[in-house]
């Protein structure tokens, strides 16, 4: 008797810790199901060939181990106590090392214990306590349990999904009635493929030469992560809020809009990242263009990038107070830059408004989208009314963000551009390593998230 319940614990809490790395993805996927399901495809066979083997050898080993210690052991209780803990013990063992090695995979996000995590571990606990016991009381052995799972974190999900959505949708009011609550407060709105978080920052640094800014930290660009920023940091001091809008399904940038209800919007780009859940790169440009339908009609502004045919058909569309930047001299844009030189050391550039004023810039940042994101945040910025001469002391003063096209010296010189998924942006990482003097190597895991295409993607040539 002892020993059952032990075991139904020492199973439960085994399933629990090896459900930390589903829980990330999980997590990393925004606790979307149809992102995890389709994780869960593409890793299906790896995660059979551990669990299921795990879950199979430990339940036979509970089963014979008593006939193989026959041999050893005449009394048969003692015999049965002795390979019922010798079968625990070596899987917990095991299942320990799995979730050990699984925690410390790379990951492009860490692992963050929020309280809605220990919410779904407390929910996960208790359907697994419960199915373990069952499996006991009908003499089932219950390491079957962790073969299932990847499936029970899915199960988890399902129960406990609309209880999180009635969180979640008190944060969301609440954080919107806090903006409704400031109507001076400038807020801007930056969404893209890629290219949102370097121009959040850039911004930030340009606008509070002037403003007291507030900006979205790292990547909180979920309507839960803006609302959490909302809730615990905007106060009656700051002038400008800056959020970054990311999406990965259709109307997700809309959502944003009418919690932001931002005066200002950047278009950066439109790309295939997201491809898998998005469907298709018509739906993510109307998406993005979600943001710049939210502006108001009377006073809104929007900022496009430029340089392929999703982001000028958008920028044709947009009927309000507009304009767009271009690193190209020849099209036609509001800001644009001319002369620019690299190095492996920064770029220098002429930053132009209009057709007259000119202003050399030098910046520690490497790679033309660097320029690019610099011109979408000196649009805003001179649309703001922050003098042209802080503008350029702000680009000289920008830092590259951690694991996003940065520079790190020690005995090599590396391109870090972990964070990076989007194929464009990691072409452009392609052509500043290219600018790097000596011998040159990539490491790169690939990229996903690109659907049917992924394949063909990460074996493209750069162009």
């Amino acid at each position: 008797m002892v020993f059952n319940v032990v075991e139904i614990l020492i199973v439960t809490l085994m399933c629990c810790v090896g459900s930390v790395h589903y829980v990330h993805v999980l997590q990393m996927g925004r606790y979307q199901l149809p992102a995890y399901r389709q994780w869960m495809s593409r890793n299906r066979d790896r995660l059979l060939k551990e669990n299921v083997l795990l879950a199979f050898v430990a339940a036979l080993l509970s089963l014979y181990l008593p006939v193989f210690l026959s041999m050893f052991i005449k009394v048969e209780t003692v015999r049965r106590a002795v390979s019922g803990w010798l079968a625990l013990a070596l899987f917990a063992g095991a299942a320990g090392f799995i979730a050990w090695r699984d925690y410390n995979l790379p990951a492009k996000k860490p692992f963050v214990m929020t309280h809605r995590v220990r919410r779904f571990t407390a929910v996960m606990a208790v359907l697994c306590l419960l199915s373990a016991s069952v499996f006991r009381a009908v003499t089932i052995p219950p390491y079957f349990l962790f073969a299932a799972m990847p499936y029970m974190v899915e199960l988890t999900a399902l129960i406990i999904n609309p209880y999180e959505a009635k969180v979640n949708a008190g944060f969301f009011k609440s954080a919107r009635q806090k903006i409704r609550k400031h109507p001076n407060l400038i807020t801007v709105g930056i969404t893209g493929s890629f290219g949102k978080t370097n121009v959040k920052f850039m911004l930030r640094d340009m606008l509070s030469r002037k403003y007291n800014v507030l900006a979205t930290p790292a990547s909180f660009n979920t309507a839960m992560g803006i609302s959490r920023v909302v809730n615990d940091d905007l106060t009656d001091e700051h002038q400008v809020f800056i959020a970054e809008m990311g999406a990965t399904h259709v109307g997700d940038i809309k959502e944003l809009t009418e919690l932001v209800r931002p005066k200002y919007g950047i278009l950066t780009s439109i790309g295939k990242r997201h491809l898998d859940t998005f469907g298709s790169l018509e739906n993510i440009a109307s998406t993005k263009y979600e943001l710049i339908q939210g502006l108001p009609r009377e006073g809104g502004f929007a900022v496009f990038g430029s340089g392929d045919d999703y982001i000028n058909r958008l920028y044709a569309m947009c009927k309000k107070d507009k304009c767009r930047v271009s690193l190209d001299p020849q099209e036609e844009a509001d800001v644009h830059a001319e002369g620019i030189s690299y190095s492996e050391r920064g770029t220098s550039f002429t930053l132009v408004f209009g057709e007259t004023e000119r202003y050399p810039c030098r910046t520690p940042l490497l790679g033309s989208y660097n320029v690019k994101n610099i011109l979408l945040a000196a649009a805003l910025s001179r649309k703001l009314e922050v003098p042209a001469e802080d503008i350029v002391q702000a680009i000289a003063e920008l830092k590259p963000i951690e694991h996003r096209l940065q520079l790190t010296a020690e005995e090599l010189n590396v391109v870090d551009d972990t964070l990076n998924e989007d194929p464009d942006g990691a072409f452009e990482a392609l052509r500043v390593l290219a600018q790097m003097p000596g011998q040159r190597v990539v490491v790169t895991p690939g990229m996903g998230e690109l659907g049917l295409q992924e394949t063909d993607i990460n074996y493209a040539r750069a162009p």
